[in-house]
């Protein structure tokens, strides 16, 4: 198997001119990801290390698919699931600060063509309730639909319109802002709001919004294809129709990019709160960092915990999959340290279970 390392001074211009101040990057960072790959017959994964808000060290091992000599490469673009739920919330943030939307409009104001058909307990649910999870809608809609989506040539934004009508009628799990309940269908719902509200396409709107004011040259939407690395099922490689989720749900997880793209999102997300952000006001990335309620476990695209890996401190953490792909993050904006690991294989191979033990390995490297 093929690995490959670069630090911080290879990573990118802006880390590149302060590396000789980063943290020195833990060493078990190869020896990890080795460990997992040959324990879990992996055919591929990356991780990142962030200290003090600089790439200290990245690295990626293995094959771009099972079967094939071709290996990963430290640009190639890795799929990120439900951690573009962090990126989605950002793009709506943007929009709120120019007064195009409001985190407390409720969504029978938000989407007035459906008010009167939605169950009435969603009526009042604003974009807040929708990126914490807290507004009661299911998790998913039936899953008889994914294929009717797969095949439907409506624009995007019809078809995201048709998504919504249907999560919108199913009974609501629990009663908006009593509880904790993840929720694909809201932040689709909430891409669909901000489509609505500023006339574009949501792919539009995050190109515009996220990736090009952050320099994410590689960021972009569905499945790998060959000459990068791709998705494993049972074993085996994906591709086509076969290797994501519908586009309908892009909102709510389905952005590819580079480990170094992803990275400085992480690094502005966590710079944001101390007024160094690129794309939000201060204020802006604190609420998106803060549970939506009080005792609430979710924050705006982030699930908050006081404490991982062992480790007493303020931490920001997600994962996600289209089952063939998993991928997890962890951040300590207070010390603007972080933790990003990714494999090319979903958790039929347990590859949820390599990514979560190097995250937690990594992690505990990283204690103050």
């Amino acid at each position: 198997m093929a690995t490959t390392t670069v630090w911080a001074g290879e990573v990118a211009a802006e880390t590149a001119k302060s590396a000789a101040s980063a943290q020195p990057a833990a060493p078990s960072l190869d020896a990890s990801l080795q460990a997992a790959m040959a324990e879990y017959q992996l055919p591929a994964m990356g991780a990142v290390l962030i200290r003090k808000g600089l790439v200290s060290e990245l690295a990626v091992l293995g094959r771009r698919a099972s079967g094939s000599a071709d290996p990963v490469q430290i640009d190639d673009v890795w799929h990120l699931g439900s951690n573009g739920k962090a990126m989605t919330a950002v793009m709506v943030a943007r929009l709120v600060e120019r007064g195009l939307l409001s985190w407390e409009a409720p969504l029978s104001q938000l989407l007035p063509e459906l008010a009167a058909e939605m169950q009435a307990g969603y009526r009042e649910a604003t974009l807040r309730d929708l990126f914490a999870h807290q507004s009661g809608l299911q998790p998913n809609i039936d899953e008889s639909w994914e294929a009717a989506f797969q095949k439907d040539t409506r624009s995007l934004h019809e078809q995201r319109l048709a998504f919504a009508r249907l999560a919108l009628a199913q009974a609501p799990a629990f009663a908006r802002g009593s509880a904790d309940g993840y929720s694909n269908n809201g932040v689709l719902i909430a891409g669909l709001v901000a489509e609505r509200a500023s006339g574009l396409p949501y792919e539009t709107l995050m190109r515009g919004e996220v990736f090009e004011p952050l320099g994410l040259a590689s960021a972009g939407f569905g499945a790998t294809h060959r000459g990068q690395p791709l998705g494993h099922k049972a074993g085996a490689p994906v591709e086509g129709a076969l290797a994501d989720n519908p586009a309908v749900l892009a909102p709510a997880g389905g952005i590819h990019m580079s480990l170094q793209d992803w990275a400085r999102f992480a690094i502005d997300q966590m710079a944001g709160e101390q007024g160094r952000g690129r794309l939000l006001k201060a204020e802006s990335y604190r609420l998106l960092h803060q549970p939506a309620r009080e005792g609430g476990k979710f924050a705006l695209g982030w699930r908050v915990q006081s404490s991982m890996a062992g480790v007493n401190a303020r931490h920001l953490a997600h994962t996600g999959s289209n089952e063939r792909w998993f991928a997890l993050i962890a951040m300590r904006p207070d010390s603007e340290d972080a933790v990003l690991v990714s494999c090319n294989a979903g958790e039929d191979m347990k590859a949820d279970k390599a990514v979560r033990e190097v995250a937690v390995r990594l992690l505990k490297g990283m204690a103050p």
